[in-house]
């Protein structure tokens, strides 16, 4: 009898392991883990590899003079169509370069810079002191949500940071959740179909890769503006129907 109980003992926690692994892997089977590029994570999503984030201290490559040249962003801004009363989100803001060329724009509106990093939020508390801009404010996001109310954004910009979202199917779902039913994405990356754009792979997308991605998400592409010279200038609109409630 003591022998039956224990093998009984040993097959009920066998049972319970086995269901806490199917959990898991149903949990986590968007994502794959394997060896790849040097400057990625190791996490692989929809066959990318996921870059590691570029830290507070790049600060001023993203300050630097030539980037108008390199990126053109008069022209991003002049494709956003910004509006004096529209309500925007930049997603990754960084140290804040393009949230203080869209803030005069939208001087009746708002300015939302989403970092998860407070050293560039900081940064940018600083920037907006100094210039007297008050149509800014600095939000705190996490690896899995922008921290936005619901049905509350106009345009979303994200420029050169998607490729770098830990969680990238979360991360849009939380902007879906965000963006006004007519509202729009404007997704930037630097174009990997062209080889001569001077930036390493894994900080590249192609389009067909980010339009599957998007579409995971609930999100179709409205159209590519072709008018920057290193990158794609993605604009994105909700579907009505997705894989995700």
């Amino acid at each position: 009898m003591k022998k039956f109980t224990i093998l009984l003992f040993l097959f009920t926690a066998l049972l319970i392991s086995n269901e806490c692994v199917g959990q898991k892997t149903n949990t986590d089977k968007k994502y794959t883990f394997k060896s790849g590029d040097d400057n990625g994570i190791g996490k692989w999503y929809m066959g990318r590899e996921i870059a590691y984030v570029m830290g507070f201290e790049g600060i001023g490559w993203l300050e630097r003079s030539e980037r108008e040249k390199e990126e053109n962003v008069s022209n991003l801004i002049q494709n956003m169509k910004i509006k004096f009363n529209d309500t925007i989100a930049d997603i990754g803001a960084g140290s804040g370069y393009h949230v203080f060329k869209m803030a005069p724009l939208a001087n009746k509106g708002l300015v939302y810079a989403v970092d998860i990093q407070g050293e560039m939020l900081m940064a940018i508390e600083k920037t907006k002191e100094f210039s007297k801009i008050r149509n800014v404010e600095t939000i705190l996001g996490s690896e899995k949500s922008v921290h936005l109310p619901k049905n509350s954004i106009d345009k979303i910009l994200m420029v050169d940071v998607y490729h770098e979202f830990n969680f990238p199917l979360e991360m849009i779902a939380s902007m879906k959740n965000a963006l006004k039913p007519n509202g729009q994405l404007f997704l930037i990356e630097y174009r990997a179909e062209d080889l001569k754009v001077p930036i390493k792979k894994i900080h590249k997308m192609t389009e067909k890769q980010a339009v599957k991605e998007m579409e995971a998400a609930g999100f179709k592409l409205k159209r590519n503006i072709d008018n920057l010279p290193w990158q794609h200038c993605m604009v994105f609109v909700k579907k009505t129907k997705s894989i995700i409630n």
